[in-house]
């Protein structure tokens, strides 16, 4: 099953902010991070921490 990234990021954004209760500033930064890092050059070194 493919699933878009945008389409998991708002999943995991919305379960992070009923569950947790963040501020929303922070919830933006964590996915635009995240989002950016896994674009960048730095991915080869963080995808064997993500399996």
């Amino acid at each position: 099953m493919d699933v878009p990234l945008w389409l998991a990021l708002i999943v995991v954004g919305g379960l992070g902010i009923k569950l947790i209760r963040p501020p929303w500033w922070l919830v933006a930064v964590l996915l635009l991070g995240g989002y950016l890092l896994a674009d960048s050059l730095l991915a080869p070194l963080l995808d064997p921490l993500a399996k």
